[in-house]
């Protein structure tokens, strides 16, 4: 799993939702290789790690939404790239329900005049659109593996359903270079929706407050720290490049953990070396009880494995909240 020498240096890169938390480790990571990085950023977001960062300082920025197909096809155009990750999405359950248009907006049209403008845009730049295990929707065989229908049937699930057959049908009907990632969720340093079980938990036990679980804590997901996340999107990009048999799949990225909810928020207190006990509220809805992927397909096909066990980089999420909150109380107490 180590970069190709010099694959990345130069090479221009599209990285969409760069504000996101996955999109700013993406582009830290390809800015670490060399690589000219474009990223289109719809809203201002100043705590993402990519302002935090310095990053957005480092790339050129294209300000527009990702459903804009003219917007697409002209950055694609201008910047001549040639690799693409497509990350730009709604991410959260609780808003796909309460606002599913919006949601599917972003994650379905976004989606397909993201594949429409490399389609129209008169060569093959390498395309990598970031799915999720919710594509699968609730299934009665576990782990999931790439063969299992994709079914979701709530908002967001059905949103990521469809994006990721959208991407299989251009890379299948049109021979596009694309592939999909399907990965649990999601944690790390810069990720500020707190009402997310890592981010949430972090911020109540350094404040010295219950931790909420929305569900009953028995809920098992699939946790992948966002430099893994990060690491296996570039890893899956070089791989298209040097072999085009590994072009128009999907693949699973798992560290194949099974934790509940319950688990996680107290692995969580432990390592901020917490004593206080979580409130489970019992009020999630539309959601799916158990989910945890298999990376047989990755392993075989890709050579990739994950970089970071859970304490490790629980150790460097929980390091990066002690920072940011600090800084951002520090800056409270002094105007008021």
């Amino acid at each position: 799993m180590t970069p190709t020498d010099g694959f990345w240096q130069d090479r221009r890169v599209f990285v969409t939702g760069c504000t996101g938390l996955v999109g700013a480790w993406t582009v830290r990571a390809l800015l670490e290789r060399g690589a000219h990085v474009v990223g289109l950023v719809r809203d201002q977001v100043n705590g993402s790690e990519l302002v935090r960062g310095g990053l957005v300082e480092k790339i050129d920025v294209v300000r527009g939404d990702v459903a804009d197909l003219a917007l697409l096809e002209r950055t694609l155009a201008e910047y001549e790239i040639q690799t693409v990750f497509h990350l730009a999405a709604q991410t959260i359950v609780g808003i796909a329900n309460r606002d599913p248009l919006s949601t599917f907006e972003t994650n379905i049209r976004g989606t397909w005049c993201l594949l429409e403008a490399v389609r129209r845009c008169g060569y093959e730049p390498y395309v990598v659109v970031a799915s999720s295990d919710k594509a699968y929707g609730e299934q009665d065989q576990l782990p999931y593996t790439e063969a299992a229908p994709l079914q979701g049937r709530h908002p967001y699930d059905a949103s990521k359903s469809c994006a990721d057959i959208l991407a299989l049908t251009y890379a299948q009907t049109y021979r596009m270079p694309v592939c999909v990632t399907r990965c649990g969720n999601f944690y790390g340093g810069g990720d500020l929706n707190w009402n997310r079980i890592v981010p949430g938990t972090i911020r109540s036990a350094l404040r010295g407050q219950r931790p909420v679980i929305r569900s009953d804590g028995s809920y098992v997901r699939d946790y992948f720290y966002v430099k893994d996340g990060a690491a296996a999107y570039l890893h899956l990009a070089e791989c298209m490049a040097r072999r085009p048999e590994a072009r128009g799949h999907a693949f699973n990225f798992s560290t194949e953990m099974r934790v509940s909810a319950l688990e996680m928020v107290r692995c969580i207190l432990h390592h901020t070396g917490s004593a206080l006990e979580p409130e489970v509220r019992d009020e999630a809805i539309h959601e799916i009880r158990s989910q945890y992927l298999s990376a047989e397909k990755a392993r075989h096909m890709l050579g990739w494995a994950p970089r970071y066990g859970l304490d490790e980089a629980l150790t460097e999420t929980v390091a990066w909240y002690r920072e940011y909150l600090g800084a951002a109380d520090e800056g409270a107490r002094r105007a008021a």
